[in-house]
C-alpha cells in the first residue's frame, strides 16, 4: 500500500530520544536515531514477570511487560542483547534464551515507534532488579492463572495499563479460555 501523501517528511523538532515530524497535514512522533523497543514476555514456572513504574507522560504509575530501548547507547545493537540486558536490569532475572516473536506498532495513528516482542525462557534470578537509578521499578511475579484478577486489582488502584498486557488478557477479553 502506498502513502496517501507524496509530501516530503519534515522534522519539526528532534531531541535525544524522540522526533516530531510532519508529512502534509499529518503530524506524528517517532524515536530518534532508529531506536526502537524490545518488549519481553518472561514466563517462569507458570508465572509472568510484570513491572510497575511511574510514567511521566501519564502522570502516574503504569503496569507493563518489561521493556527497554534497542540501540539507545550502541547503534546496531542486537534485539536479543538489548532485551536480555533490560530484562535483567528491570526484573533481576537472567534469560538463557531470547526468542523474537515479531515486530509490532505501538499506536500507528500517532507514533511511528515499533517494538519487537520477545519471549525470554530459562530464567534465573540474579538480583532484585528495579531498573537504573531513579526508575524505581517494582517487579511483580504473577501466576498466569491469576493475571486477570491482578490486572483488575491494579486498575482499581488507579494504575495505567500498558496495551501490551493484552498479550496476557486476549483470550479472557474474547470470552474464551485456551
Amino acid at each position: 500500500m502506498s502513502s496517501p501523501s507524496s509530501a516530503p517528511v519534515e522534522t519539526m523538532w528532534e531531541g535525544r530520544f524522540i522526533t516530531v515530524r510532519r508529512q502534509g497535514t499529518w503530524e506524528y512522533v517517532g524515536r530518534a536515531r532508529s531506536i526502537h523497543a524490545a518488549v519481553i514476555l518472561a514466563v517462569i514456572d507458570g508465572d509472568v514477570l510484570l513491572v510497575e513504574q511511574y510514567r511521566v507522560p501519564l502522570g502516574g504509575p503504569s503496569l507493563e511487560l518489561p521493556a527497554g530501548l534497542v540501540g539507545d547507547n550502541e547503534a546496531g545493537e542486537a534485539i536479543e542483547i538489548a532485551a536480555a540486558r533490560e530484562l535483567e536490569e528491570e526484573t533481576g532475572y537472567r534469560a538463557a534464551e531470547i526468542e523474537i516473536l515479531g515486530r509490532f506498532a505501538s499506536s500507528p495513528g500517532m507514533v511511528s515507534e515499533t517494538f519487537t516482542l520477545v519471549r525470554a525462557t530459562g530464567l534465573t534470578k540474579v538480583s532484585d532488579g528495579g531498573g537504573e537509578e531513579g526508575e524505581n521499578i517494582t517487579v511483580h511475579r504473577v501466576p498466569l492463572a491469576q493475571i486477570e484478577a491482578f490486572v483488575a486489582e491494579k486498575r482499581a488502584a488507579g494504575l495505567f495499563m500498558d496495551v501490551k498486557l493484552l498479550t496476557l488478557l486476549g483470550s479472557a477479553l474474547l470470552g474464551v479460555r485456551i
